[in-house]
C-alpha cells in the first residue's frame, strides 16, 4: 500500500513538473507531447491542424507515459495510462480546455482557440492505472521520427565570407 501511494506521488509530482511527456500508443513509437496536469490526470489536445499529432490514442486502450526531469532531461518515471477522450462541450471538457488554453503557446486564433479545439480537435485524458515501469538497464535512444520540419540544408555560399570578416574587424 505504502509502495503504490509513493508511486502516485511520484507520477503525479513528476508530470507536473515536466513540460513535456513522453506517449507511447499501440503499435507506434513515443512521441513528446505538451501537457497540462489537471484533477489527477495528463491532459493532451492535437489532432487537429496546427496541434500536435496524437496517434493511436484513443478513447479505451492503454497508454506509455514517460517523464523526463525538466532540467536535466533525463528519465524520472515511466507510468501506464489510461486513455479517455473528452466530448467537446461536456463539463469535464471545458474544465480540461480552461487548464489547456493558458498553457498553449503561439496559438494562431488566440481566444477562438477553444472553439477550434472543439470543432477539430480532440482532448485526452492520461489517467495513470497505478503501474509503473522499472527503470531501464541500458540506453533507448532512438532515431528522430521523420518530421517535414526540418531546419537543416545547404549553407549559403556568402556565409562562410561573412563569418570571417566578424572575426578579423574584432
Amino acid at each position: 500500500m505504502t509502495s503504490e501511494l509513493l508511486d502516485q506521488a511520484l507520477v503525479e509530482e513528476a508530470t507536473k513538473k515536466s513540460g513535456l511527456i513522453w506517449v507511447r500508443g499501440p503499435g507506434v513509437p513515443a512521441r513528446a507531447l505538451w501537457h497540462v496536469w489537471h484533477e489527477g490526470a495528463a491532459l493532451v489536445v492535437g489532432d487537429g491542424p496546427g496541434e500536435q499529432p496524437l496517434p493511436a490514442l484513443a478513447d479505451g486502450v492503454t497508454a506509455d507515459v514517460t517523464v523526463r526531469s525538466k532540467d536535466k532531461g533525463g528519465r524520472l518515471v515511466s507510468w501506464t495510462a489510461r486513455v479517455v477522450e473528452l466530448p467537446p462541450g461536456s463539463e469535464a471538457w471545458q474544465a480540461a480546455v480552461a487548464d489547456l488554453k493558458g498553457k498553449r503557446l503561439n496559438a494562431p486564433d488566440g481566444e477562438a482557440m477553444t472553439d477550434r479545439w472543439a470543432r477539430e480537435c480532440r482532448v485526452l485524458r492520461l489517467e495513470p492505472t497505478g503501474s509503473t515501469a522499472p527503470m531501464p538497464d541500458g540506453p533507448l535512444a532512438e532515431a528522430p521520427l521523420p518530421s517535414p520540419a526540418t531546419t537543416r540544408g545547404p549553407v549559403p555560399a556568402g556565409l562562410p565570407r561573412l563569418l570571417l570578416k566578424r572575426r578579423k574587424r574584432r
